[in-house]
């Protein structure tokens, strides 16, 4: 049976940006608004502060996992923060190669392990609206050995680092998901996994897209009837069950455009009767012809992809490894343990 939480994983084609051992005393506060690059944070030690635009602020102790998929306005802190403290704590590079926030002298420090990740999937976009806007996970200790792990593998200058890192990002991103698998998501995908009922169909139209499913069939593979399964998938996963099968058509197709596919093979894959009623619904989401897309047009930009995907970055090509000089975004380095 088909692991829909896999499949968008490696769909999503995760790669390091960076990730780095910080180390904060006193009142010290990281803010960050751009937008794209995943987070994620284990808190080793110490107790901290997570605020994110339209939620309420989350207190943070060691051994929380902290992933936000798609990254926002949000800001990190000390657990306390006075009226006047800074927007942005400047962080010191120290001589090992971590980093420092707030006061030297400060007691009870909070140690941080922080990453960023990229996605090269053409349209990541898509598949993050499958997930939750983030992802608070406490005590789970494979997710701490996972994070440092990619901390001193990033670190290293060997060969085969990006392809290894890949790997543990993919295995990181899926333990931090299975971990919320539980229904506690207001809702989306892991919501509706977490539904017993809706789980066998959300399987179902995951394990063969080139079905020509219907609301009927998909109920009957649920053991629910055609107007109940419509109302509790929509409620329970957030979008209506044709609605999230045509998200995850498209990603595919995406995906098998990207490998430069024909266009009837692709129709053929994801469910549709013809290409013509493929290449409809495909212009219809992205703006540009299935045929455009496999030869590299970019519909946001216009201009020519080098690839049928998008290109993942190179670990030798990312001047910010050289001279860091914040947490925000923009600026990288590698952690040292």
């Amino acid at each position: 049976m088909a692991d829909p939480l896999t499949e968008i994983v490696q769909l999503l084609q995760p790669s390091a940006d960076f990730s780095k051992l910080v180390t904060a005393r006193g009142v010290w506060r990281v803010h960050r608004t751009e937008r794209g690059r995943p987070f994620y944070c284990v808190l080793l030690s110490g107790t901290a502060r997570l605020d994110i635009d339209g939620a309420d602020p989350r207190a943070l102790e060691a051994g929380d996992f902290i992933l936000i998929p798609e990254a926002q306005n949000f800001a990190m802190s000390s657990a306390s923060l006075p009226p006047d403290a800074p927007r942005t704590t400047d962080p010191v590079r120290q001589p090992d190669g971590t980093f420092r926030l707030g006061s030297d002298d400060a007691p009870e420090p909070a140690r941080l392990l922080v990453g960023y990740c990229v996605f090269g999937a053409p349209d990541s976009t898509l598949l993050l609206s499958l997930l939750p806007r983030v992802i608070h996970i406490r005590g789970v200790d494979r997710l701490t050995t996972l994070v440092e792990f990619i901390g001193e593998e990033t670190a290293r200058r060997q060969p085969g680092r990006e392809a290894i890192v890949a790997r543990l990002l993919e295995v990181l991103l899926i333990e931090a998901l299975r971990a919320t698998h539980d229904g506690s998501q207001a809702s989306g995908l892991l919501r509706g996994l977490a539904d017993e009922r809706l789980s066998c169909a959300l399987h179902r139209m995951h394990e063969n897209t080139a079905r020509s499913w219907t609301v009927d069939e998909l109920a009957k593979e649920a053991g629910l009837s055609r107007t109940v399964f419509f109302e509790r998938f929509r409620n329970t996963v957030g979008v209506a069950p044709m609605e999230h099968l045509t998200s995850w058509r498209m990603a595919i197709a995406k995906r098998l455009l990207g490998e430069h596919r024909r266009v009837e093979e692709v129709a053929e894959d994801v469910g549709y009767g013809s290409s013509a009623a493929f290449a409809t619904a495909f212009r219809r989401r992205f703006g540009v012809s299935p045929a455009q897309f496999s030869r590299g047009l970019d519909h946001e930009t216009g201009v020519r992809r080098r690839s049928g995907t998008s290109p993942r970055p190179s670990f030798a090509a990312r001047s910010e490894f050289a001279e860091p000089t914040s947490l925000q975004a923009g600026e990288t380095g590698a952690a040292s343990r």
